[in-house]
């Protein structure tokens, strides 16, 4: 496989790294490009990676072309390489927030395979839950970019119209968690430990209940049965929390935040 990475800032650098450690798939080439890549210089030392400012020479040598730039130089990115584009042979990745593969296939054409992608920032530690969605032509080859981000987490195929509500649940989502985890250690703190205890304890209890879920493919309140005893100390906690509104204020800033990014 022969990948680029166009706009290789911190996004495009975790996507770099995920791909180099991957061991199901051989990368025969692995261009990177950056206007400044004095920061790609160590990945350059890298075999079969290259490291280069110009866009058109990385899509021109590589099967798989990742647009890892900001949403608004997209537009620009696509008219600077659209001249070498194959689409025949080339797969379009793209993982600006917010376009839409419609306005990509308005430059590119829709014959061309075009897969949006919405990581979160998870994927710096391989931990990403991606969604993915394509036209069309990009459909078949969906499969390669599943390759790809789950060597960086793990993804879901979606349909497009459900982008904007998982980059709320996923991108979003990882700000709410990391809120949720801090709640709980300042709880800790209050009952006795210290902060960096208070915060450890906090982190392995969240990733414990996440991989139990994961593992066992049970419904959170199957978990939450097992630990909790009638008058126990959990119940009693638990519907406090209810009372105070934990599950309905959680809804509620979901539904605002994805309101919120209509608007945007």
């Amino acid at each position: 496989m022969k990948i680029a990475i166009i706009g290789t800032g911190n996004l495009g650098y975790s996507i770099a790294i995920g791909v180099l450690a991957q061991k199901s798939f051989k990368v025969r080439n692995l261009y990177l490009t950056k206007r400044n890549i004095i920061a790609l210089n160590s990945l350059g030392k890298l075999p079969n990676v290259k490291i280069s400012t110009d866009n058109k020479k990385a899509v021109k040598n590589s099967d798989v072309i990742i647009l890892a730039v900001q949403p608004n130089q997209l537009q620009s990115i696509l008219e600077e390489v659209k001249g070498v584009i194959n689409a025949q042979t080339h797969t379009i990745i793209s993982v600006a927030t917010g376009r839409k593969i419609n306005e990509i296939e308005s430059i590119l054409g829709s014959e061309t395979a075009i897969i949006r992608s919405m990581p979160n920032t998870a994927i710096s530690v391989g931990q990403s839950m991606t969604c993915l969605s394509s036209n069309k032509r990009g459909g078949e080859n969906i499969e390669l970019a599943k390759i790809i981000f789950n060597s960086l987490g793990t993804t879901m195929c979606i349909e497009e119209r459900l982008m904007q509500s998982a980059t709320v649940i996923c991108a979003s989502g990882i700000a709410f968690w990391m809120r949720l985890i801090r709640a709980t250690a300042q709880g800790a703190v209050q009952l006795g430990f210290h902060a960096n205890e208070a915060q450890e304890l906090a982190m392995q209890t969240c990733l414990g209940a996440a991989s139990l879920l994961s593992q066992s493919g049970n419904h959170p309140e199957q978990e939450i049965d097992k630990v909790t005893t009638p008058s126990g100390c959990t119940i009693e906690g638990l519907n406090e929390m209810e009372h105070q509104g934990l599950s309905s204020s959680i809804i509620k800033g979901l539904v605002t935040s994805f309101e919120k990014i209509n608007q945007i």
